[in-house]
């Protein structure tokens, strides 16, 4: 008989009230006491919590635009990244939930995001991290210092050595690569895995899509079953991964396609990993359908599920600010600031999308319309055009926000533009600078 406590019972109680500010509470307790409370909780309660939960996580997400305006107002030197760690904390505890409710494990992509002063706030929550080569598994291994998981589309002979030393599992992207190195990876105690093709994918946009025509990434199914028989005895587990910013529906739609083509190989395998580009934290992400998928698929095949969201992890946790340096006009007020699309928030450009400033709004949609640009040399240095209540000026300071993940993991200095500092506003309040770039990084990077 499951004996609960009086603190349990109260919190049990607050669920079937829908107290709003029970979130907290309930994170606040131990993995065996959050196990306690799901036991107690019916399937309607059950969905009651994670209503209570994501609304508790989108209130605090609301509260802190003014956190950010406020910073942004006052002496901060830009451009700056400023990463929020509270923010961050709210997106673990959705990760989180998934894994109380499941029991599956969670990885944080490191090529979404990688600084690791909020590493300590992270690792609380979740199982590890998922690493794309050596250097990234090695970061995991030293600052993360829990799981890692390693996939590469190819690796270098000099380096698996070292990838081996900080993995926990590697995964090969083709037979030849599994026959190469296997071996070496099972008498070093590192669990293989192999990543294939699922078959479907639902990305619009081919250069995200790994299962596009062509693609380099997966073993695809017709190779897979004419050579996996002669490998499954050193093979502890498979990896898919054909989501983008996706929900679990298209998340079905994909396993429903991986089980057609590799359910007679998964039985006895000790894993299976469903890969990134779940957008578990977004505010219309549907988890409870998630976690029936994950608790269906551990019950039918008997295998630990890995989930290696990235983006998740960090979504609209971090901002960027950047000031207005001068107001040119060629037929359109056009706006340059010191950040940069090319340099600072490559993303814009490459898939390319237009970053929402606080305060602002589309073409027309206010008063002021004009165009933000960077200043770099490159004339499609654009980031987008907008509408203000009123004219910018001179000194003025934006704040782009979702800034956190794909941005600090892939600028450059092009044209010798300095790089954003990188802050944290940590969970008191205080705004911590853990990085500061100078023209001594710029040099060391050419020669």
């Amino acid at each position: 008989m499951m004996v609960i406590n009086k603190h349990i019972q109260e919190i049990i109680r607050a669920i079937r009230a829908k107290d709003t500010g029970i979130s907290a509470n309930y994170h606040s307790l131990s993995d065996d006491a959050r196990n306690k409370v799901l036991e107690a909780l019916d399937a309607n309660k059950l969905r009651s919590l994670t209503g209570l939960i994501k609304n508790a996580k989108k209130r605090s997400f609301a509260a802190a635009e003014k956190r950010f305006l406020e910073i942004a107002g006052g002496s901060i030197a830009t451009p700056v990244y400023l990463i929020d760690e509270t923010l961050i904390e709210e997106n673990m505890r959705i990760l989180q939930y998934i894994k109380d409710r499941t029991d599956c494990k969670i990885l944080h992509a490191l090529k979404s995001y990688a600084s690791f002063a909020t590493f300590p706030v992270m690792s609380r929550y979740i199982d590890g991290t998922c690493a794309s080569g050596l250097n990234e598994a090695r970061l995991g291994y030293e600052e993360f210092k829990k799981e890692v998981h390693t996939f590469g589309a190819a690796y270098k002979e000099k380096e698996v050595g070292q990838i081996l030393k900080y993995s926990d599992s590697i995964i090969f992207n083709s037979f030849y690569q599994l026959e190469k190195y296997g071996e070496m990876a099972r008498k070093k105690g590192v669990e293989t895995g192999l990543r294939v093709n699922p078959g479907h994918a639902e990305v619009e946009i081919d250069m995200y899509n790994p299962c596009a025509p062509y693609s380099r990434l997966g073993i695809v199914d017709d190779i897979f079953k004419e050579k996996f028989p002669k490998h499954k005895h050193i093979v502890d587990g498979l990896h898919f991964h054909a989501l983008c910013e996706q929900n679990s529906d298209v998340l079905e739609r994909v396993l429903k396609s991986f089980e057609k083509l590799y359910e007679p190989y998964i039985r006895g395998l000790k894993w299976v990993n469903f890969g990134g580009g779940h957008h578990i934290t977004r505010d219309d992400y549907n988890i409870e359908l998630l976690i029936k998928i994950i608790n269906a698929f551990k019950k039918k095949y008997g295998v630990q599920v890995y989930l290696e969201p990235g983006e998740a992890s960090v979504l609209n946790a971090g901002v960027l600010i950047s000031s207005v340096l001068d107001i040119v006009n060629n037929d359109a007020e056009i706006v340059i600031i010191d950040a940069s699309a090319e340099t600072h928030m490559p993303d814009v450009l490459l898939m390319p999308y237009r970053p929402h400033i606080i305060k602002s709004a589309g073409i027309n949609e206010k008063k002021y319309t004009c165009r933000i640009a960077g200043p770099s040399c490159l004339a499609g240095d654009v980031i987008g055009d907008y509408s203000f209540d009123k004219p910018l000026k001179r000194g003025d300071k934006l704040v782009f926000i979702d800034m956190a993940l794909y941005s600090i993991v892939k600028n450059t200095t092009f044209n010798g533009i300095n790089l954003p500092d990188i802050t944290v506003l940590r969970s008191d309040g205080k705004v911590e600078t853990v990085k500061r770039f100078s023209y001594k990084d710029y040099r060391s990077r050419q020669s």
